[in-house]
């Protein structure tokens, strides 16, 4: 997984998907998006015109289920994201990513003007790879 995240980051395509199976399925649930094939999964990423960084905030699971929350960066832009990776063996056989629409919060407790919530900032990447959370 490790190996996965780091090629996507240094846009290695190969390296990045030898994780998947040949006939794995990739799904974005928010724009409707699914493509069949590791090959086709490798070419329509390469053919993003945008320059995308990875940053893994954490790994979960075990098995044949894992869970990874990392922040995308397109063009210095970032959306925080989620890949749920299901494996058959070891190869996947299917992922699901989900990006989110930025938001701001509807109660106005931002910065810690209610005393509920603290706003946090994502630091630079530590020596493992994962960005780190400071508040």
């Amino acid at each position: 997984m490790a190996q996965h995240w780091a090629a996507s980051d240094a846009n290695d395509f190969e390296t990045e998907h030898r994780i998947y199976h040949e006939d794995a399925v990739l799904e974005y649930p928010q724009s409707g998006e699914r493509t069949r094939g590791r090959r086709n999964i490798q070419n329509q990423r390469a053919s993003q015109p945008s320059k995308k960084r990875f940053a893994v905030r954490r790994m979960i699971g075990s098995g044949d289920l894992w869970i990874t929350e990392f922040i995308l960066t397109y063009d210095g832009k970032p959306s925080y994201t989620v890949s749920i990776m299901e494996f058959k063996g070891d190869k996947v056989a299917r992922e699901t990513q989900y990006f989110p629409i930025r938001s701001r919060p509807p109660h106005g407790g931002l910065n810690g003007s209610s005393g509920w919530t603290r706003r946090f900032e994502v630091r630079g990447l530590g020596s493992d790879g994962c960005a780190s959370v400071c508040d």
